[in-house]
């Protein structure tokens, strides 16, 4: 894939509707003002029929993997029949939602992202078929919303080995404790993907399984904080969680088994995650660049335009190089799709350390493009560029990128 389809540029176009009349102009609202961003994006989702159409594939996936375990039908012979032009389709809208999302609230995209991102892909790849049943299609309309929680206070890179959060053996359920922080939509969750260590009293703490249960909201020890103050992505709630004593059913564990440890799906779920990062970071440079290429035709110094200075015309130039860069990883992620493969855990890494780097380079070019308006939050570089720094930070921080990247090419 090479670029937009005229189909893929019709579906931009209405989608940038919707965000210039209902999130653009009260932007404040969901930056300053505390509103939660979970209305406006079930608006969204419910106007393009984006999470009736998920649903709907939903079932019939789900209806075929119960016939396939009840012995009336046939396991798919060739995993890679999941791709083709459908799927690359499919790609390719979700990835023109986010982007143009990004370009205005890229917190938005940050908290729809981690609960039908995060939250709903470890249900399906982890989950039994009535967890996933239960939970999944509430997630898929945002009539629910999910968190998904592993960092903790005192971890962060090293989330596995760092975790003290715990889960242990009582009768035939279990009793979590612990604390989770940073957790994206975690002070209005619904339903939270909870993951912690099994205390069986004998393995080491480095040693033992990591387990994963699903959680309610209000239930008895389990308390949500309110939304933490943050550097950028403000429509983006995020807090803390903390389990006391919370007991849980063996319905609660995800797989329903305790073989299922959750540090063999790790990867997986990193891999996505960081692959997706792409979409955020090029509709802030789009936006950076717009905004940047206005004002340079129209701010005067020195008795004519700024765009006419080489200096800005070099700033300018980097955002394009940047925007194109961004551009054709994520035509090539669509393309993956279209073949029914993915990226690999090196070249996931690799796209989201340079689209995470890429894009804070313009949005503080754009910054210092502006002057003094920039450093200003009637500005709207102001905001882009405090929500670009987070990108370096989840999901693998860029030190935690380039040392993975490494590690999986040395390993090859």
């Amino acid at each position: 894939m090479i670029e937009w389809s005229e189909q893929h540029l019709a579906a931009r176009d209405a989608f940038r509707r919707f965000i210039d009349a209902e999130i653009r102009p009260n932007i404040e609202d969901f930056e300053h003002n505390g509103v939660p961003p979970y209305d406006v994006l079930r608006k969204l989702i419910a106007t393009f029929g984006i999470g009736e159409m998920q649903v709907a594939s939903f079932r019939a996936r789900l209806d075929k993997e119960r016939a396939i375990a009840a012995g009336e039908a046939e396991p798919e012979a060739d995993k890679g029949a999941r791709g083709g032009s459908g799927a690359a389709d499919a790609a390719a809208m979700q990835n023109l939602l986010v982007i143009e999302l990004s370009r205005v609230c890229p917190g938005m995209v940050t908290a729809m992202g981690v609960s039908q991102g995060l939250c709903v892909g470890t249900l399906n790849s982890r989950g039994t078929l009535d967890q996933r049943a239960k939970y999944v299609p509430e997630l898929l309309t945002m009539e629910k919303v999910g968190a998904w929680a592993i960092t903790e206070p005192g971890s962060g890179s090293d989330a596995f080995g760092s975790m003290m959060s715990t889960c242990r053996r009582d009768g035939d359920g279990y009793v979590l404790n612990g604390s989770k922080t940073f957790i994206t939509n975690g002070p209005y969750a619904d339903t939270v993907i909870f993951i912690c260590k099994l205390d069986d009293g004998d393995t080491p703490p480095d040693k033992r399984q990591v387990l994963s249960f699903i959680l309610d909201r209000g239930m008895e020890g389990l308390t949500q904080s309110r939304p933490l103050r943050k550097m950028g992505q403000h429509s983006s709630p995020t807090g803390e969680l903390f389990l006391e004593d919370v007991r849980v059913g063996p319905e609660r564990l995800l797989g329903e088994s305790e073989k299922l440890s959750y540090r063999s799906g790790a990867r997986d779920t990193f891999s996505s995650e960081r692959s997706g990062t792409s979409s955020i970071a090029l509709g802030i440079v789009q936006e950076c660049m717009e905004l940047s290429i206005d004002y340079a035709r129209n701010r005067v110094q020195f008795g004519q335009p700024i765009g006419q200075f080489q200096l800005i015309q070099q700033k300018l130039a980097k955002m394009e190089v940047a925007r194109m860069n961004i551009q054709n990883m994520i035509f090539r992620q669509i393309e993956l799709r279209k073949q029914g493969k993915g990226m690999s855990f090196a070249e996931a890494s690799a796209c989201k350390l340079y689209s995470a780097q890429a894009c804070m380079e313009v949005a503080l070019e754009a910054v210092q493009l502006f002057g003094g308006n920039g450093y200003m939050a009637e500005y709207r570089v102001e905001q882009l560029c405090r929500d670009a720094k987070v990108l370096q930070i989840y999901a693998g921080t860029d030190e935690i990128q380039t040392s993975q990247i490494a590690r999986d090419l040395l390993a090859e």
